[in-house]
């Protein structure tokens, strides 16, 4: 038996943010999301797939700060790049040529893609995408899935408390993989929408992962098309660990516009949106700025981090770790006489527990156990895998997983 981890330090400092922080921790980090007691606060440290807390606890880490990190922790191709730029400078009055590097990197690399410019969150440019839309089009009307998460303001912000209503009255969802439900959209008005905007498969929190219906993605495209509309890809969460040229490639699929954030820059915080030769002058004409969103150091990562990628066949790699793990997930909760459910693609994974239902109770005593044993998974929100991971990382995370099936066993 694994020895269970404790938290007194984490604890502690997490009473001193409480006192000048609202919440202590707030977002999507929040501990108020996990079960108390059996998830650290705070951490210390990375490298590769391992972090360590402030009490000194070592993990095997499947959130990858949730996305972003898909080389692995303080990867050292990275950051030799950014601290060669930060001697040189970040934020700076003027740009670095970085940028413009960047963007003829990802333009190079993106079907259709003409043109990038950079921010900060992927919230920044999913927003900025429907600005595009909107100026190019003449129109305001935006189609998307209902309950998906494209960021924090108010058009798409599925917790309402602060915004008003009037932020979604150009909005108009629709039900995920439902063809005849977009046609029927786009034939009632069809002539009043500027855009639709689509992640590549749903991963929401709190709700299994869904891949699209063969030729969802297909057929959204097409009626973009032949009402004037733009497909704007949401490729925040997804980007980079499914097809270098963007996740819809996956699927046949070429978008408008393009929303790229999370693994752009292996941590380093940056965003892009990426768009065709026949948006140029809108994007031109939309306002939109802000003091750190060319900032050089985040683009030299990011220079680095697509390079790397690609050359180390990063994706195929985080394919097969994925796969391991899924696999071995589903042996040994059978041996144990529990039935999962894992969803999303391999290097995406998620993982429910049938008995269940719509509720995490099972999976809350699942991840908690694997915490406390030096694995970090979460209950309701997906999983990443990164270029680090390796099989013995895989092979010691499934050990700790045949204790946290246990665990679930003793208590249901």
């Amino acid at each position: 038996m694994s020895t269970e981890y404790g938290y007194g330090e984490s604890d502690s400092w997490f009473a001193r943010a409480e006192r000048v922080i609202p919440g202590g921790i707030y977002g999507h980090q929040s501990p108020g999301l996990l079960t108390r007691g059996e998830y650290p606060s705070f951490t210390h440290s990375a490298e590769g797939c391992h972090l360590r807390d402030i009490d000194g606890n070592r993990y095997i880490d499947f959130l990858c700060g949730y996305g972003p990190i898909v080389l692995g922790y303080n990867h050292p191709v990275v950051e030799k790049a950014v601290e060669r730029q930060r001697k040189l400078g970040d934020t700076m009055t003027l740009p670095s040529v970085r940028s413009v590097e960047l963007a003829e990197q990802l333009v190079g690399m993106t079907p259709s893609a003409d043109w990038a410019m950079f921010a900060k969150n992927g919230s920044d440019v999913c927003t900025w995408a429907l600005a595009i839309a909107r100026k190019a089009t003449g129109r305001d009307l935006v189609v998307m899935a209902e309950h998906a998460y494209h960021g924090v303001h108010g058009w798409c912000n599925g917790i309402t408390a602060g915004f008003p209503d009037s932020d979604r009255t150009t909005i108009r969802p629709v039900n995920w993989n439902d063809s005849a439900e977009l046609e029927a959209v786009f034939d009632g008005q069809g002539e009043n929408i500027a855009a639709v905007i689509l992640t590549p498969f749903r991963h929401e929190a709190f709700e299994d992962s869904v891949m699209p219906a063969d030729g969802y993605l297909e057929r959204a495209r097409a009626l973009c098309t032949q009402h004037g509309a733009l497909l704007i890809s949401d490729d925040v969460r997804t980007g980079f660990r499914l097809d270098m040229g963007g996740s819809m490639q996956k699927w046949g699929v070429t978008p408008d516009l393009l929303c790229y954030s999370k693994a752009l820059a292996n941590g380093h915080p940056l965003s892009a949106l990426l768009g065709t030769e026949a948006l140029r002058e809108a994007a031109r004409q939309v306002f939109v700025t802000g003091t750190f969103f060319l900032g050089a150091v985040s683009i030299a990562a990011s220079l680095a981090t697509l390079t790397e990628i690609g050359a180390t066949g990063a994706i195929d790699h985080m394919h097969a770790m994925g796969l391991r793990l899924c696999e071995g997930l589903a042996e040994r909760a059978d041996t144990a006489g529990l039935e999962i459910r894992l969803s999303g693609p391999p290097s995406l994974p998620y993982m429910r527990f049938a008995e269940d239902g719509d509720g995490f109770n099972r999976n809350r005593v699942f991840c908690g156990a694997a915490a406390r044993r030096g694995v970090l998974f979460h209950p309701h929100h997906n999983w990443f895998l990164m270029a680090a991971h390796q099989k013995e990382d895989i092979d010691e995370a499934l050990t700790v997983a045949d204790e946290a099936f246990a665990a679930v066993k003793d208590a249901f």
